[in-house]
């Protein structure tokens, strides 16, 4: 039983590095370029998915604790290049836009309707690129009536 927890908690740590380094590169060369007014610790909890976490910490910690050492080397150090890749700004910009941003978006709400990308859809507002007016709007989400 011991081992199985010291597998999940070292997968947990490696998990855990790994996901940091992915969100620091999107919060550098994404969240940061756009202007986004957001604290990186949002980003971070806002945007993990528990089943891909706990999956991979399974995964990493099972290969690290109990598979053949160089195998676990060449995973993880392939996952980590990845993760830190995202720190290279061409990279850390375009997984930012594949995770967090819908293109081609039309929002209305009460008086006006705008037209373009939500770059970052967070917990109160909508961080809108509008077509339009060639700038970023700031909406509130309690004032968007409907998304089409």
């Amino acid at each position: 039983m011991s081992k199985m927890v010291q597998a999940l908690l070292s997968g947990i740590f490696i998990t855990f590095l790994l996901d940091f380094f992915l969100f620091l590169g999107i919060f550098q060369n994404y969240i940061r370029v756009h202007e986004i007014d957001l604290y990186y610790n949002i980003l971070f909890a806002d945007n993990q998915s528990v089943v891909l976490f706990l999956l991979f910490s399974t995964i990493l910690g099972y290969l690290a604790l109990y598979q053949n050492t160089k195998l676990a080397l060449v995973v993880i150090g392939l996952l980590s290049i990845l993760s830190l890749s995202t720190l290279i700004t061409p990279i850390g910009k375009s997984v930012g836009e594949a995770l967090l941003m819908k293109k081609g978006v039309t929002l209305r709400t009460a008086r006006f309707s705008y037209s373009g990308d939500i770059l970052y859809d967070g917990r109160t507002t909508v961080n809108f690129y509008d077509y339009k007016f060639d700038k970023i709007i700031n909406l509130e989400k309690n004032k968007i009536i409907g998304e089409y």
